[in-house]
């Protein structure tokens, strides 16, 4: 038979009508090449005599590689060949891991702060099984042995100056690098080699652990402006309705630009929105806020660059219906939401508490009883959903020195057959909801009752009926 090239997964022969032998596999009946060589028949075993002999690396061998993965405390490395060994590599050992403690004699933060893809390297294998364990650490000719410039491409340069060791001679781009001996010198034998310029076990300066502190931040390379385009101004990508730009954060629009938007059909996304909005100004930025899900949220923002704009879309679309729902529009910084929750200002005068009322008792009963005492200005009956009496209540009267004799008077007075309680409730602020005994201690149970007001509500809900104590056993 005659000798041909051929690839692994080829088919050459069929089981039965020849052997199989080296090079080859039986896969299905077929009989498969698995590498790249030439078919040979010899007494009727098929064989595939490979072009290049196969390497498989060990244990102690030095291989050359290219980085084409960083993470943070690992990365991962093409390994190219097997220095002493040539011959092709299977696709098991094409790649080969590191971690960041194997990558020189001193601490570092991350793999990219030694590393960076498409360094070319040496290193020594230190495991083949499951995966290829690689380390640069180990011995001084291992390391980076040609490094580019990532902003502008040039071949960086050894030169130690301060925490780094490397620059660019073009753009003057300075990093550090895990250097082998051997860098920037091809196969050459130096006397001094750059792995001496990595500061092996020293602590880092100011200039890389303020780099280091910055974090991603910190580590990121902009490709130089003469070299990518001419220098003209960059432009930032930012998703709409995210922060962009520089220094981490979005400007805050003017007062009066940004409007918010609610009641909107939960079929209106942010295009839908734009579409509505466009024809008042020209806008900075608009969105529908959405779920974790998607859906939307029924409001969104829309944000012009001028207030005159913005002003102009307010009275054209506040009211509007979208869909048949009315949406409503208004300035985003506009107090105007929380009028109707403004704080409830008190009538002048003392503030009396009246507790452990009947559910019965009405505000002119409380007006009526005070009346005979002092000056009242107004009686606040304390009431629950449905209007349904809390049990207790405040009236003020006009007459501050009065107010011992007025709890005097009425304390323990009886309305309906239930003795009242009395006292001069104390000035807004407290934690206790506004109200303590003159003694200045908490009548309650820190619900706002006390405990008499409490046993009172159950017996009326109970029907006027005392609860029966449950009966304790007594200790011996």
């Amino acid at each position: 038979m005659t000798a041909s090239l051929v690839t692994p997964g080829s088919i050459i022969a069929t089981e039965g009508e020849h052997e199989n032998g080296e090079g080859t596999v039986l896969d299905s009946g077929n009989i498969v090449s698995t590498v790249v060589g030439f078919v040979h028949v010899d007494n009727g075993v098929i064989s595939v005599a490979a072009a290049k002999a196969i390497v498989e690396p060990e244990v102690g061998d030095t291989v050359l590689c290219e980085v084409v993965k960083l993470n943070e405390k690992n990365g991962e490395a093409m390994i190219t060949c097997v220095e002493g060994k040539p011959g092709s590599l299977q696709p098991q050992h094409l790649y080969g891991q590191f971690f960041v403690t194997g990558l020189v004699d001193r601490f570092m933060h991350q793999t990219s702060d030694a590393l960076r893809r498409r360094d070319v390297c040496r290193a020594l294998v230190k495991e083949v099984h499951p995966v290829v364990r690689l380390d640069f650490r180990e011995r001084n000719d291992c390391g980076v042995l040609h490094a580019i410039c990532p902003p502008c491409g040039d071949t960086l340069q050894p030169e130690l100056d301060g925490d780094w060791n490397v620059k660019c001679p073009t753009c003057g781009y300075q990093a550090y690098r895990a250097l082998a001996d051997n860098y920037g010198a091809g196969w050459a034998e130096l006397d001094q080699g750059a792995s001496a310029l990595n500061n092996a076990g020293k602590r880092w300066g100011a200039a890389a652990e303020a780099m280091f502190a910055k974090g991603p931040a910190g580590r990121a390379t902009f490709i130089a402006a003469d070299v990518r385009e001419d220098g003209r101004e960059r432009s930032y990508f930012r998703f709409e309705g995210e922060s962009g730009g520089h220094g981490g954060g979005r400007q805050r629009p003017a007062p009066g630009t940004r409007l918010f938007v609610g009641g909107l059909p939960r079929e209106v996304g942010t295009e839908e929105l734009r579409d509505l909005f466009k024809s008042h100004g020209d806008m900075t930025d608009c969105i529908v806020l959405t779920d974790d899900a998607g859906v939307n949220r029924g409001f969104g923002f829309v944000t012009y660059a001028e207030k005159t704009m913005a002003d102009a879309a307010i009275k054209a679309l506040d009211g509007h219906r979208v869909n048949g729902r009315r949406i409503g529009v208004r300035d985003a910084d506009d107090d105007k939401k929380n009028e109707g929750k403004k704080e409830r200002k008190e009538p002048e005068g003392l503030k009396l508490y009246i507790g452990n009322l009947p559910f019965s008792a009405t505000a002119e009963h409380l007006q009526t009883l005070v009346a005979a005492h002092a000056t009242v200005t107004e009686v606040v009956l304390a009431t629950g959903p449905g209007g349904k009496a809390k049990g207790f209540g405040f009236v003020f009267i006009a007459e501050k020195d009065k107010g011992e004799a007025v709890v005097a008077a009425l304390n323990q007075s009886e309305i309906d057959g239930r003795k009242i309680k009395v006292d001069i409730a104390n000035a807004k602020g407290n934690k206790d909801g506004g109200r303590k005994g003159r003694s200045g201690q908490d009548d309650g149970d820190g619900s706002g009752k006390s405990s008499r007001e409490l046993q009172a509500l159950r017996e009326e809900g109970e029907g006027g009926k005392k609860r029966r104590r449950r009966p304790r056993n007594k200790k011996d």
